[in-house]
């Protein structure tokens, strides 16, 4: 596992006092109309989510680029959500708009738990794996079908955000409140490393610190579905690459899917050279167009 001097947190302006801007790509973190909708319509979606975790068992999730933590916490709410057999209705579009090396990071045990409310559970447990080699989780969550069922949520992040900047950014959505006080709780005050996070009994998160390309090379994993949301092409060409994206496909299972919000062609291009069957789909708030697809 490869760290940098640059694992540091990232140079932040603030739109609207809570979305962030990068100076550095000169890229928001997210879409400006909705960035949790967004995560509905492109990153469940199109990995065909939440349905494909009524087969149960564990399901892994890698995404390039962990930012604010929004996928993760709309990913988990979904998950919880199909666990109590709730049906996660389509996210309505605004109107306009366009094994790891493990370096384990110290965190804070969550000193409070955020509490749902309609019948919704207590968040419960929220602590941080210390053991590098600790067992798998057991698969606890049961499904519609009574199947068990675990997620773990593997980001690769170059700069992670400090723990109030990620509560920050976070803060605008009611929905995910409850996932956001946990994260917030957990985050470690200098995260590096491999962070690794029981933020339930069936919901693990882990956030590789470094270099993508390097870290997902020397991972042992195999990914379920992936979340390719790196800044965008025009501004980060290098989280694209024909390199990168070769890796993501071999640590990808066989029939495991990914899906992105890119549509450029030579992203297009690259996905399919990697051995990707690749799928054009409408694009998130006026957008055109948006990929995903399948390794056979």
């Amino acid at each position: 596992m490869v760290e940098t001097a640059e694992n540091k947190a990232p140079a932040l302006e603030w739109i609207d006092d809570d979305m962030p801007f990068s100076p550095e790509f000169g890229d928001h973190f997210y879409c400006r109309e909705d960035g949790r909708a967004e995560c509905g319509h492109v990153f469940l979606a199109g990995n065909g989510l939440p349905e494909r975790w009524k087969a149960g068992g564990a399901f892994v999730i890698g995404e390039l680029g962990f930012g604010t933590g929004l996928n993760f916490c709309e990913t988990w709410r979904a998950f919880s959500a199909s666990l109590r057999g709730e049906k996660t209705p389509p996210q309505p579009l605004p109107t306009r708009g366009r094994g790891l090396d493990v370096a384990l990071c110290p965190s804070q045990t969550a000193a409070e738990y955020a509490e749902r409310t309609e019948g919704e559970r207590r968040l419960k447990d929220v602590k941080e794996e210390t053991d590098a080699t600790a067992k798998p989780l057991p698969l606890v969550g049961r499904g519609w079908g009574g199947e068990s069922r675990a997620l773990h949520f593997i980001s690769f992040e170059l700069h992670p955000m400090d723990r109030a900047d990620i509560g920050k950014a976070l803060s605008r959505w009611p929905e995910i409140e409850a996932e956001r006080q946990a994260l917030v709780a957990a985050w470690p005050d200098d995260p590096r490393g491999v962070v690794r996070l029981q933020l339930a009994e069936d919901v693990t998160l882990t956030v590789v610190c470094g270099d993508a390309f390097t870290n997902l090379s020397e991972s042992t994993e195999t990914f379920d579905a992936w979340y390719l949301d790196g800044f965008a092409p025009s501004r980060n060409p290098a989280m694209w690459s024909g390199e990168i994206l070769n890796v993501v496909h071999d640590h990808t299972r066989p029939g495991g899917t990914f899906a992105t919000y890119a549509a450029a062609g030579f992203v297009r291009r690259n996905l399919i050279a990697a051995g990707f069957a690749v799928e054009r789909r409408p694009g998130f708030a006026g957008k055109r167009e948006m990929l995903c697809g399948r390794r056979s």
